[in-house]
């Protein structure tokens, strides 16, 4: 800690004189949470030897004319539970310097970027997933012309916060990326309808091969590109990548190359929009160290193409994680508002919003391929080359009808088909369906009153309900095969309700309760009733919480966390400065 400070103080001390002369600005947020739990063997939940349990962030940023700093601090005194094991301590979790111009821009420090939509890099830092990739060391921006821009970075990546310090992956990344809006920079296309942005990225990984019994390449590059295009009401952006021989922990030490694509087409106008996106990845995991897992040390990202729910028996009960080994994705969706006036539209308006999401296995093709070729590659497969092995499927619709200045309500179906020999959500094998059924109310009683009511239920498949064409893998020898009918699932149904009440500009309470109703074991229908008062004002904002959370997954953008059954108290505040 006492280093932090130093650092602290090296880091800030010549912006801090020279704003004596020239005034500079700071900013910046904090945010803790606090638990204390209690066991509860009824839901699995322990109760740590600690008892209690500290998350706690500090972020300042200053900005002085051109120059630039900032830092944030970290504490996990230890971690609250479901965090990744790799955060512990207190200290300088980022910490960076900079100048910036209407050239240039060069960040010395913590790096946080994105190449295009993230297919070949994409370093971020998301706190309620404990999630942080990002890179330490440099980064230059320059533009060199109206509607270009040119990035490149080169650093090692965050693995760890451990006893207060950063701890970093093996390997170095570095890139480069470039971006040209080409009505802004030719003349001529300025007044044209049809708008243009190209790019293209290129970064590559340095590791050093240290396995006694593999010839492993130290150096792996992703290249590709992108465009953007509009024209009137239509919309299209669309990258590709590829990725050299990379030999991993994910994909088994095979030195088949990988590539990734996505695309996307929308539609807009008054009362209507409609998107329609495809994605196809295979062997894309892309880590700076050959050797890790699950969420660690990622250099780029692979968007979920699935919606992104809110309601907590669709969000973390069965939801879906992005497979960086290989997917491919489609989804669909079409928001359609009704006239105002109209039959269906009423006086205040009806909306209607459809969405559909699939992922699937890519086929891989092992025909001429000999298992004993020394080059290490086991397949051959090509973009959106999809097998019949199921992934993930949903198909939902809500209908959201405004009665009066102060009623509405929302409907909403999900019909959702997750593999859990993919992504592993209970003790089960195979095929988990669901159908999930939510009514959501409010009444406002005045400009500071109002009311909210969920009542969510929960169904889910038994032996015999699901299709039997649908297939599912034999992961030990890379085979679809048909399974038939999926295992009931272990927890069975479940139902909420939460009532959540505005008192006035600053109060706020709610209470919710989660029942099993559907668990096979009598003993285990269970309640999970939970507590919430809150208080705001201005920037500031306390809850505190007390109940029973049964155990999930918390996702966001299909990166997922894992959080246990708990029962106890949870504090938590939050500032902006």
């Amino acid at each position: 800690m006492k280093k932090s400070i130093i650092y602290l103080l090296i880091i800030l001390g010549p912006f801090l004189g020279f704003s004596q002369v020239t005034p500079g600005n700071f900013t910046g947020n904090l945010e803790t949470t606090f638990q204390y739990l209690n066991e509860d063997s009824l839901i699995g939940a322990s109760q740590p030897s600690e008892k209690g349990l500290l998350n706690s962030y500090m972020n300042i940023f200053y900005t002085q004319g051109n120059f630039k700093a900032g830092m944030r601090f970290e504490s996990y005194l230890p971690r609250i539970q479901g965090y990744p094991s790799t955060f512990d301590g207190t200290g300088l979790g980022m910490r960076y310097v900079g100048y910036t111009n209407d050239f240039i821009d060069i960040t010395l420090g913590s790096i946080y970027e994105q190449f295009g939509t993230g297919l070949s890099l994409r370093t971020y830092e998301d706190r309620a997933l404990g999630y942080d990739n990002m890179l330490d060391g440099m980064r230059v921006i320059v533009r060199p012309a109206k509607g270009a821009v040119i990035k490149a970075v080169y650093g090692y990546q965050r693995y760890a916060f451990l006893d207060g310090r950063i701890e970093y992956s093996q390997g170095i990344v570095r890139g480069i990326d470039g971006e040209i809006h080409l009505n802004e920079t030719i003349k001529k296309l300025a007044d044209k309808k049809l708008d243009i942005v190209v790019g293209a990225s290129f970064v590559s990984k340095y590791q050093k091969d240290d396995n006694s019994t593999l010839i492993l390449p130290e150096n792996v590059a992703t290249y590709g590109g992108r465009v953007k295009l509009r024209y009137g009401k239509f919309a299209f952006d669309g990258e590709y990548v590829m990725k050299g021989q990379d030999p991993s922990q994910d994909n088994g030490y095979i030195y088949n190359t990988g590539h990734a694509a996505v695309a996307n087409l929308g539609y807009s106008q008054k009362g209507l929009g409609i998107l329609l996106s495809a994605k196809s990845a295979d062997n894309m995991s892309y880590r700076s160290d050959r050797t890790k897992q699950l969420q660690n040390v990622l250099i780029n990202y692979l968007p979920s193409l699935n919606k992104t729910h809110t309601y907590n028996l669709v969000a973390s009960l069965y939801p879906y994680a992005t497979q960086p080994v290989g997917e491919i994705a489609y989804q669909a969706e079409v928001l359609y508002s009704f006239k105002k006036g109209s039959k269906i539209g009423g006086k205040y308006g009806t909306s209607v919003n459809f969405n559909y999401s699939s992922a699937y296995r890519p086929m891989r093709h092992t025909a001429g391929i000999n298992p004993l070729d020394s080059t290490g590659v086991t397949y051959t497969s090509g973009p959106f080359d999809m097998s019949d092995s199921l992934y993930w499927r949903d198909i939902n619709f809500n209908i959201t009808k405004k009665f009066n200045k102060n009623f509405n309500l929302i409907f909403s179906y999900f019909n959702i088909v997750v593999n859990n020999d993919v992504a592993t959500v209970t003790k089960e094998v195979g095929l988990i369906k669901s159908n999930v059924f939510v009514l959501e109310l409010g009444y406002k009683f005045n400009n500071k009153q109002s009311i909210r009511v969920e009542a969510q239920t929960l169904f889910v498949n038994r032996r015999d309900s699901l299709e039997n064409d649908v297939r599912l893998i034999d992961f030990k020898n890379e085979n679809s095969i048909n399974y038939g009918d999926a295992r009931a699932v272990d927890k069975g149904d479940w139902a909420t309700l939460l009532i959540e009440y505005t008192i006035n500009s600053h109060w706020f309470v709610s209470a919710m309760d989660q029942y099993n109703f559907g668990n096979q074991d009598s003993h285990h229908r269970t309640h999970h009733p939970y507590f919430n008062v809150g208080y705001i004002r201005e920037a500031t904002r306390f809850t505190l919480g007390y109940g029973r959370q049964r155990a999930g997954l918390f996702c966001v953008g299909g990166v997922c966390r894992p959080v246990p059954a708990s029962n106890g108290l949870t504090f938590s505040l939050t500032h902006s400065f």
